[in-house]
């Protein structure tokens, strides 16, 4: 299946000029999710994966089912004063506007193997800061990072293999 066909394009939302994908609607076709979270896992089975890592939110539901395809452990990646323990926090820019998100300190052991799991990715802030989160004091070995959707155009995909990091992507959208 095309996963294209099952993602919901919505126009000028949450601002002018933004093409924002909802992978609502993929999550909601058995069929599709099921194909995305095999297809998200796929490159990494056999690959020694300690942990997958989501972003908050739909990383979660799509972290979560990656991490059962591959025996994982799971690390949820939130919004700052979301987590009950201690944590590290790390901020970003979005393409319209500025966040942060934290962890707990002790998610990841030193030298674990994580793959880090998003919906989407754009600009890149948000999978960056994510990055340096799981690397905080030396503790993740970042084995790749995998997104349903790349837009491309907007460079965040080509920052994270800049920085080292190996990108697996399954679908691509041009334009913003």
């Amino acid at each position: 299946m095309d996963l294209r066909t099952v993602v919901r394009a919505i126009p000028d939302y949450p601002h002018p000029g933004i093409m924002f994908r909802d992978i609502t609607t993929l999550l909601g076709d058995a069929a599709a999710f099921r194909q995305a979270v095999e297809e998200l896992a796929a490159p990494y089975l056999g690959a020694g994966v300690d942990k997958v890592a989501g972003i908050e939110a739909r990383g979660f539901i799509l972290g979560g089912a990656v991490a059962h395809q591959l025996s994982a452990g799971f690390v949820p990646l939130r919004k700052k004063g979301k987590l009950p323990f201690h944590t590290h926090a790390a901020d970003y820019e979005l393409e319209y506007g500025r966040d942060e998100i934290e962890m707990h300190l002790d998610a990841v052991q030193p030298g674990e193997r994580v793959l880090l799991i998003d919906d989407l990715i754009a600009t890149g802030g948000t999978a960056r800061a994510a990055v340096r989160l799981l690397q905080y004091f030396g503790r993740a070995e970042i084995i790749g990072a995998a997104f349903v959707i790349d837009l491309p155009d907007l460079g965040g995909s080509a920052l994270l293999r800049e920085d080292g990091v190996a990108v697996h992507t399954l679908i691509g959208f041009e334009g913003a």
